[in-house]
């Protein structure tokens, strides 16, 4: 029988004790679970940055794997604990839109975490990573029945999606995430994008190349990265720093036409 798999996403880093007492409540209670670091490193309190991040990776774990996400600025407010089911696995977050992407992209069922059984007690009012999210997700991956950790909820917090149109034969979108390389993730995907175009942003007029690798030292390039939307590095360097750009800017793109 294959090992229950539990991801962790956060903005804790790594210096401090949080992520290593979370992994410590997954293990007391389920030892046998494999548990898996996507990352820590997301900016602090950055919400849409986490739920990019869980967005990219959660197609590429097994069925029923349980992902906890805990990029929580609204810690010990009135913000919901919840449990989303989709594509065949379950995401423990708060319900501060930290999971649009998953509702945008997958057919998706969401409950309200309520059953303080599950949770360990008391329950801290800054630290539900430890107290709520690790111990539910132990439970869930031992078997626990979904509606036994609370009740179907119909609207969770969804965040704006970002912009997305075609004006005058551009493809126009926004850099949606910046990589620790500095490298502009934008959410222009491939199969709009036309092959032989051109890229546009901030007055910037970059060619459209298959790899960063295809331009010279510190040149900007715009390419398809690995998740299929069209991103922009500066060859050995940052392009964020280089172009002065961030999350938000517009960008441009030769739309392929139909």
């Amino acid at each position: 029988m294959p090992r229950s798999i539990i991801t962790l996403t956060t903005d804790f880093g790594t210096s401090d004790h949080f992520v290593g007492v979370m992994k410590g409540v997954i293990l007391g209670l389920h030892p046998d679970a494999q548990v898996v670091d996507i990352t820590h490193q997301i900016d602090p309190y950055a919400i849409s940055e986490g739920g990019f991040v869980v967005a990219e990776a959660y197609r590429w774990f097994p069925k029923k794997t349980v992902h906890v996400v805990v990029v929580d600025p609204g810690v010990g407010t009135l913000r919901r604990p919840i449990l989303a089911e989709a594509a065949g696995q379950y995401f423990l977050a708060p319900d501060n839109g930290v999971l649009s992407m998953i509702y945008a992209r997958e057919k998706h069922k969401v409950r309200a975490v309520t059953a303080e059984k599950f949770f360990l007690q008391p329950v801290s009012d800054t630290f539900h990573g430890r107290d709520v999210f690790a111990p539910a997700a132990a439970r869930l991956a031992t078997g626990a029945a979904l509606q036994d950790l609370g009740a179907a909820l119909a609207d969770p917090v969804r965040l704006p999606t970002p912009l997305l149109r075609v004006e005058a034969g551009d493809l126009v979108g926004e850099v949606i995430h910046v990589d620790r390389f500095g490298t502009l993730v934008t959410n222009l995907p491939r199969e709009h994008v036309a092959p032989d175009g051109r890229v546009r942003v901030a007055g910037h007029d970059l060619p459209l190349k298959a790899t960063f690798a295809d331009v010279g030292q510190r040149e900007p390039v715009a390419f398809v990265g690995s998740g299929g939307a069209l991103e922009i590095a500066v060859r050995d360097g940052r392009a964020d720093v280089v172009l002065g750009l961030s999350r938000g800017t517009e960008v441009r793109a030769t739309a392929r036409r139909s």
